[in-house]
């Protein structure tokens, strides 16, 4: 049901109507403009900057040849006479014709037609269609998603020329009132999970989706704070969301963000990347083992390291060399905590340094953490090296959100192991593996399903 009514009869009664509802006169990108098309009274309403000109140049001087004879009795067949333009609907209720003159739509009401034409004329401004930067491919494609949702839709389906390729079109939000696309192929798709994120698109319940993406991840599925392994797989690729497409998987897109959501989801596509799919199959296998046996590395490698300094005599006489040989006045656990934040305040500074600065910055915040702080007495080389090792390690998995999952599991198996000794190291572990193996995603499964292709 409308929430603002049907149209009205005259068109005096839908301007009057329609400039209370939208700030025509206090804001200065809504505007009105008024026409006699064929003798009769006409307005347009749009959004200034998502107009074409050049095309409604074209449609107003063709209006303006419309004589009174040749107009059409109806709004339907004005629309299919007298409009030369491709995308045109004819609306009836207010709702609708809000909803479609703030995304964009030009509508123009005319006397006589108890009926509102929508042209879709719009454009959105759009930067130029490149290669992501976080998620870049060696041998594969150099165009990534944009910030307009048309384009985006384009790029999967310049790859996947199938009748069976489905994109649905909701608008979430009562506010940002912001366009979402359910993208699948119906005749690969799993029918219930299809269903379930269909039922969750349009019963979700929100002001705006002030964060996009990220706002409709918690709105699909609220996930417990104390579990924080990511529930979905993000891409900025079109030719990875076309893959997952193929694989029966369901992307979603959301306008004004440069990356498709991904489900269902288990850890194991959390840790593919783009070059997975372009490598030979002995290639691809080896980089996905050596990039899980990097990730186990970066959880388990300071932690086990403290546990055998807390308790040297399980050293075998082979892994001697490992012990710590300096002595420094800072307890090895606290020296591990702080460079973790430390690692996390370097990666804040790159992330918010000038382009042109990052690379001295980074060479001179290498050498003070390095040599400087050894030499300082505050860490030993020992820890400096390993330390070094698991923020490398990090950037093997493409996963932003992984890779903090991953790092608060560390910290975790740190602190026990600190406090408890080999017990607490035990209980972490069992910690990790349940956070994993118990972690439900959108669709029901395990975080550890592995569905073979």
């Amino acid at each position: 049901m409308s929430e603002y009514g049907n149209v009205f009869p005259t068109l005096e009664e839908n301007v009057n109507y329609l400039n209370t509802i939208l700030p025509v006169r206090e804001s200065f990108d809504i505007i009105q403009r008024d026409i006699i098309i064929g003798e009769r009274k006409a307005a347009f309403y749009f959004i200034d900057g998502f107009m074409k000109d050049d095309t409604m140049q074209k449609l107003m001087t063709s209006f303006f040849m419309i004589k009174k004879e040749d107009m059409p009795s109806t709004a339907t067949g004005f629309s299919k006479l007298a409009v030369s333009y491709v995308e045109v609907d004819v609306i009836t209720d207010f709702d609708a014709i809000i909803r479609n003159i703030l995304s964009g739509v030009t509508c123009l009401f005319v006397e006589g037609y108890e009926a509102c034409i929508a042209i879709d004329c719009r454009t959105y401004p759009a930067r130029s269609v490149e290669e992501p930067e976080k998620d870049k491919s060696l041998r594969g494609s150099r165009d990534g998603f944009v910030e307009t949702i048309v384009f985006n839709t384009a790029l999967i389906r310049r790859r996947i020329r199938d009748s069976h390729l489905v994109m649905k079109m909701f608008d979430v939000g009562r506010s940002s009132r912001t366009d979402v696309t359910l993208c699948y192929l119906s005749d690969r798709v799993d029918e219930g999970l299809l269903e379930k994120i269909t039922d969750k698109l349009n019963s979700i319940d929100c002001d705006a989706l002030r964060m996009n993406q990220q706002s409709l991840a918690e709105a699909l599925f609220k996930r417990k704070w104390f579990n924080p392994f990511p529930k979905f797989k993000f891409t900025e690729r079109p030719d990875t969301a076309a893959a997952c497409l193929l694989e029966g998987k369901i992307v979603i897109l959301v306008d004004n963000s440069p990356s498709a959501l991904i489900l269902p989801t288990s850890i194991f596509d959390i840790i593919e990347e783009a070059n997975d799919y372009y490598f030979p199959t002995i290639t691809n296998v080896y980089l996905k083992v050596a990039r899980g046996l990097i990730t186990i590395g970066t959880v388990f490698l300071t932690p086990l390291f403290l546990l055998f300094m807390q308790n040297l005599n399980w050293l075998p006489e082979v892994f001697q060399f490992v012990a710590l040989k300096d002595t420094v006045n800072i307890p090895l656990i606290y020296q591990l905590l702080i460079l973790e934040l430390a690692i996390d305040g370097l990666r804040l500074a790159a992330m918010n340094t000038p382009s042109m600065l990052s690379t001295p910055l980074s060479v001179i915040a290498g050498i003070v953490m390095g040599e400087f702080s050894v030499r300082s007495g505050w860490f030993n080389s020992e820890v400096m090296l390993y330390m070094a090792f698991v923020a490398v390690a990090n950037y093997t998995q493409p996963n932003f959100e992984l890779g903090y999952a991953l790092k608060f599991m560390r910290l975790l198996l740190l602190v026990l192991t600190a406090c408890f000794n080999w017990i607490g190291f035990l209980i972490g572990t069992i910690i990790v593996v349940c956070s994993i193996v118990f972690n439900k995603t959108v669709s029901g499964r395990s975080y550890v399903n592995v569905r073979l292709r």
